[in-house]
């Protein structure tokens, strides 16, 4: 009996010695905020970023039909103004664009794109131009071209090669 006491004190205590509640994030939700162009969609999302005029930037995987993910190029920088607005995309066709990984806003309103199918870090500035490039993208006419596979121990580094995911982690924000 006075372990069925016990236990129902316990129980009926346990919320007074609990952490205080987490406060509400106040926010408001807008459906369809970002506008694309007639005929364009998005696919996978992997990065969103806004710098300080409140632009905001979606790295996405998607819609550019020329070629699959680890050739040619799957991947697209949007940017959209702070009503959601289409104005532009950011290094179509860029040979470094191959397969999204995240993108990132520097305080200085650059442009940082990590991307994951061609190994590379590509800065852009705010006119959307290339200024700035890490790593190496394999040469889609290379037989052994593809994705790269997780390996237990990590492979050693090789001159002109980075690992994406290692510089996603260390990108200026």
């Amino acid at each position: 009996m006075k372990a069925c006491l016990l236990a129902a004190f316990v129980l009926l205590s346990a919320p007074a010695f609990s952490q205080p509640s987490v406060p509400d994030l106040p926010f408001e939700s807008v459906p369809d905020f970002l506008k694309l162009p007639p005929g364009m969609n998005f696919g996978e999302v992997s990065g969103v970023a806004v710098n300080s005029k409140g632009h905001v930037f979606v790295f996405t995987r998607s819609n550019s039909a020329l070629g699959p993910a680890y050739a040619p190029s799957a991947a697209q920088l949007l940017e959209f103004g702070p009503k959601g607005e289409f104005i532009r995309e950011i290094g179509k066709g860029l040979y470094g664009l191959a397969f999204a990984h995240t993108v990132r806003v520097d305080r200085d309103d650059n442009i940082w794109a990590v991307d994951k199918g061609s190994d590379m870090v590509i800065k852009f500035n705010q006119a959307g131009r290339v200024v700035m490039v890490f790593g190496r993208r394999q040469e889609s006419a290379d037989q052994e071209t593809k994705p790269w596979e997780d390996v237990n121990p990590p492979r050693p580094a090789v001159d002109g090669r980075s690992r994406t995911r290692a510089l996603a982690a260390s990108a200026p924000t």
